[in-house]
This record gives C-alpha cells, sequence and structure tokens, in this order.
C-alpha cells in the first residue's frame, strides 16, 4: 500500500471513536499497511541540527505514538525525525475516557490523554530494538507521572535510561493534562531538573552517550517569564527548546461543538500563537538554542513559515491524523519549492528570516 491509498483510507477512520481510530491507526501502521514515501530525497532539504543530520526538517511530534509501537514504519513514510513518547518512569493509564475530541470543522485535535503509556521500560526496550541505521533522528520524549513523583529524581533517571538509544531526548514540562506539570517550566523548578540532569550523566560511568537535550515549552506561558526561561536552559547546556506543545487558550473562531471541552488544543487553531512565540524565542535566544516549531502545520506554507520565524525543524501531529500519510511527501515538495521560490539553496538559509526582521512577531 501506498501512502497515497492510506490516505484515501483516512474517512473510514473518521467514523470511529477518536480514540480508537488512533489505536487502529497505529496498529495498521505496525503492521506495515500505511506503506513508504519511495520518493528521492530533495537535497535542499536536507539539514543539519542538534549536531545531527537531517534527511528533510519534517518531523512527527509526540504524542502519536506515546510506546514507540510504530516508529521504523512512521519513519518510512519520509519524516526527517520521529518523536516517540511521552514516556513516564511508571505506566499509567491515562485520564477517564473520553478524552480526545475531533473539531472537524476546525481541523483540530483537543486531548486530555493525560500521558497515558506503558511506562519507562517497555518504552526503552522498544528503542533498543529497533534495526540501526534508522533513516530518520529518532527522538524521545520523557516527563513525570502524575502521582508519586520527583522531577529532579525522575528526569535525569528517565535521560539516562534513552540516552543509548535516541539520538535527542525532549523533557516534557508542558502538558496541559498532568496536574503542575507546567509549573516545571518556572526558572528555579527548571534550573533544578536540569542541575539534577547534569550531574547524574556526569557520574554515570555507563552512560556512554549523552545525546541533546531539549526542552518543550507551552505556548501559554506568560510574556515575561520566557526570557529566564530561556536564559536557565542556555546556562544549562540544553541543546534546544521545542516551541511548543498544545494550548489550554480557545480562539473565538472555533466552530466545533467540542470547543468547550477541557484539554489542549492543536491543530490550525494553534498555528499563529505558537509561531508568534517561536519567533520571540528566536529573538531572545540570539542563536544559542536550536528551535523545533510545532504547532498548527499542515501545510507547505505551514512549514515553511515556521522556519522563517526561527525553527531549524519542524513538527506535526493532528494534520497527519486528518490528511493521513500522503501529507508527508506533499509537504516536503511543497517546502523544496517555497524556498527555491525565494531564492535559498538550504532549509539553513531560510531559518528566522522574518522573525529578524519583526514579520512574525
Amino acid at each position: 500500500m501506498t501512502p497515497a491509498l492510506a490516505s484515501r483510507l483516512m474517512p473510514l477512520a473518521r467514523l470511529m471513536d477518536p480514540e480508537r481510530a488512533h489505536g487502529w491507526s497505529l496498529r495498521a501502521l505496525a503492521a506495515g499497511l500505511a506503506g513508504r514515501d519511495r520518493g528521492a530525497e530533495d537535497p535542499i532539504l536536507a539539514t543539519e541540527a542538534l549536531g545531527l543530520r537531517f534527511r528533510n526538517p519534517i518531523g512527527l511530534a509526540a504524542g502519536f505514538d506515546k510506546n514507540g509501537a510504530a516508529i521504523l514504519p512512521l519513519m518510512r513514510l519520509g519524516f526527517g525525525l520521529v518523536e516517540a513518547g511521552t514516556a513516564t518512569p511508571r505506566p499509567q493509564e491515562g485520564n477517564p475516557r473520553p478524552r480526545l475530541f475531533r473539531l472537524s470543522e476546525d481541523r483540530a485535535v483537543i486531548n486530555r490523554m493525560g500521558m497515558n503509556n506503558r511506562g519507562l521500560d517497555a518504552f526503552a526496550a522498544r528503542l533498543a530494538a529497533l534495526p540501526r541505521p534508522l533513516p530518520a533522528v529518532l527522538g524521545a520524549n520523557v516527563g513525570i507521572n502524575k502521582e508519586g513523583a520527583v522531577p529532579e529524581r525522575d528526569y535525569p533517571a528517565l535521560y539516562a535510561a534513552v540516552a543509548e538509544t535516541a539520538d535527542y531526548v525532549t523533557f516534557n514540562v508542558s502538558s496541559p493534562n498532568t496536574p503542575g506539570l507546567r509549573d516545571l517550566q518556572g526558572e528555579a523548578q527548571l534550573a533544578a531538573i536540569l542541575a539534577a540532569t547534569a550531574a547524574t550523566a556526569a557520574t554515570r560511568a555507563t552512560l556512554k552517550r549523552q545525546p541533546p537535550l531539549l526542552v518543550k515549552i507551552a505556548p501559554d506561558l506568560a510574556e515575561d517569564a520566557l526570557p529566564a526561561l530561556i536564559e536557565t536552559c542556555v546556562a544549562a547546556g540544553v541543546a534546544g527548546l521545542i516551541v511548543s506543545n498544545t494550548t489550554i487558550s480557545r480562539p473565538d473562531t472555533l466552530r466545533s461543538r467540542h470547543a468547550p471541552e477541557t484539554g489542549g488544543l492543536s491543530g490550525p487553531p494553534l498555528f499563529a500563537l505558537s509561531t508568534a512565540v517561536l519567533a520571540r524565542t528566536f529573538r531572545l535566544a540570539q542563536g544559542r538554542l536550536v528551535l523545533i516549531g510545532a504547532g498548527g502545520v499542515g501545510s507547505p506554507e505551514q512549514a515553511y513559515a515556521k522556519i522563517r520565524a526561527g525553527a531549524a525543524l519542524v513538527q506535526l501531529y493532528a494534520a497527519l491524523a486528518y490528511e493521513g500519510p500522503a501529507l508527508v511527501p506533499r509537504l516536503k515538495r511543497g517546502l523544496a519549492e517555497l524556498l527555491r521560490r525565494d531564492g535559498f539553496r538550504s532549509v539553513a538559509e531560510a531559518v528566522g528570516v522574518d522573525a529578524r526582521e519583526g514579520v512574525a512577531a
């Protein structure tokens, strides 16, 4: 089966309950039923960031494959990076159902999943079992349990557990669906977590690899909180930020009857907010952090806008759920055309050009 054919079957999935449809999609992917992108990679899309080489800058955000069940099939769809997770130290069921809602009129999603996953041991084992070399860059997204968490203990242990198998590691401190998690974005708490992680990595003789560490932030941060967060990350040696997680805000433009549901909103209604935060982060970071732009990407133009706002790499999620695997090659073709149209010879040349000029503010 090709990605285009798999995408034509997406309307059938949308007849199901959203969470059941998502589970079906993952099983189909794991079974190889979504096919693969067999097109040649356009050289203009190849890029380097985080000390890693990416065949293209289009990535899958964490949350789609929480347990790492379909990493290789997802990579075969043509992504340049796939981020699995969020994995927590212990398995957890997450929040009561229903907890995932399609806002079809808005092409958006609201979720209050609560980081349901099978736990770190199962997650790390899946990553370790993947055949190498992988066709794309692998990210591991990790976070703390809802109950019994000690952030300064748990995040370093999570990092150490996936350091040998992931190309980069992301600390999720911004999901709106775990009580108190977003408080960890505060300067003092984040600094303590990062210091504990650095100390653990330095003292573990068995930790042969120390992959780049990223922090995923919320788009709802208070304006005066962002500079301190950036400086905290730079001082701690963090390699980059993912901007951003889902939002708890609700734009007035939402039309779906599910708009009042609590949880994190993703998809097109998040695009403007997340891109504005991305551009501001780029200006504040002044080249000291690699930025990954996430939130509302579903077209080549939106991926390009994220890059021009400061993103070295781009991630998507909700659009894949609506459009299926054919979206990925379409994004790559369109992005390459836009870069050439504007005279860029590479993705890197376009990074931040609008943010520097204030266009994306």
